[in-house]
């Protein structure tokens, strides 16, 4: 069993602990909470032990919440630790991980010169095996890598250009974001998957939640037609390629579409691809596909976990992680 520390329990943290929490092949040690607030006692509710930073044991005892222990009790009790702190946060972290001699992962909003290795499961597993500081790359990248995994294995991409809509949840404002190019997917990208090539994205934020969604355009070595393209997709795991018939078009009807299906808190871990966006001239593959900003990088934190602890090859490990969290059954 792979002892298991999640540091930070907001929106990625509180999935990836539930995930572990499911892994056979898993165990959750606790996590790490530096509020006693509704979160926390949600966590105290689901049985798992609470972690806090230095100084603040008093709130928790001041609303009578036991706790396990400070956070470096944490990182000690853990064979690996999944850092769910706040960007940022994970770089002030990294040197405590050292020191303890624990292994971490850290997520997407810290920078790749904190890491020996950027990470996305279908991409780059191998590549992860056995290393001590790891990073799972962002919501949004995740997607990319994703999606460009199987199109450079099967027909190579020469260039790409992305336009990424992401969620903010305040401000009733459309805006640039960043104004200057690329944002930071396509270099991110390139980190995970170097033969993309040439790769221009350009970020914006929308005042809307939980689904990002990417208008792409990439130039492809070779000219397959659209069937085929995406017969290529639906082959893929973690890539739901969204039937027409569904009239499936924004993020509030894949918010009800996760409702309907069952799914734990509205988790949409795969690639939501829109099938009659694919479009194909001559070269040129045109897109839509959606991402939901809350989950998508879960699996990649349990997979970059045994990836980590050489506890399983990849097919192993995406197959194993995919049953357990009932990915693909949408």
């Amino acid at each position: 069993m792979i002892r298991v520390g999640v540091n930070g329990y907001g929106t990625i943290g509180k999935r990836v602990a539930d995930a572990v929490d499911s892994m056979p092949d898993m165990e959750l040690v606790g996590i790490g909470k530096a509020s006693p607030n509704h979160t926390a006692d949600a966590a105290a509710e689901r049985g798992f032990n609470i972690y806090v930073p230095e100084g603040r044991h008093d709130r928790f005892d001041g609303v009578g919440m036991a706790v396990a222990g400070d956070i470096h009790d944490l990182i000690d009790d853990g064979d690996i630790i999944v850092d769910a702190t706040p960007a940022g946060m994970g770089a002030e972290y990294r040197p405590v991980y050292e020191e303890h001699d624990t292994p971490a992962i850290f997520q997407g909003g810290e920078s790749a010169d904190i890491v020996e290795e950027s990470f996305t499961a279908r991409a780059n597993y191998s590549d992860t095996l056995g290393k001590d500081y790891v990073r799972v790359v962002s919501c949004n990248t995740t997607g990319l890598n994703r999606m460009f995994a199987p199109l450079v294995e099967e027909y190579g991409v020469e260039r790409s250009s992305i336009t990424l809509v992401r969620c903010r949840g305040e401000h009733a404002v459309i805006s640039a974001d960043p104004v200057t190019m690329p944002s930071h997917h396509g270099p991110d990208a390139l980190e995970v998957i170097p033969e993309i090539g040439q790769i221009t994205t350009m970020g914006m934020k929308a005042p809307t939640v939980r689904h990002h969604f990417h208008g792409i355009n990439v130039e492809l070595d070779a000219e397959p037609n659209a069937e085929e393209v995406a017969e290529l997709f639906a082959s893929q795991s973690r890539i739901h390629v969204i039937d027409g018939d569904l009239d499936i078009s924004s993020g509030w009807d894949l918010q009800e579409f996760a409702l309907d299906r069952g799914r734990d808190r509205m988790n949409l871990y795969e690639n939501q691809l829109f099938e009659d966006s694919i479009t194909i001239e001559n070269d040129q593959l045109h897109l839509f596909q959606a991402i939901h900003r809350e989950s998508d990088v879960v699996p990649e934190s349990i997979d970059a976990i045994r990836a980590m602890t050489e506890t399983a090859d990849a097919t192993e490990s995406i197959e194993k992680t995919n049953e357990v969290m009932g990915i693909g059954d949408v």
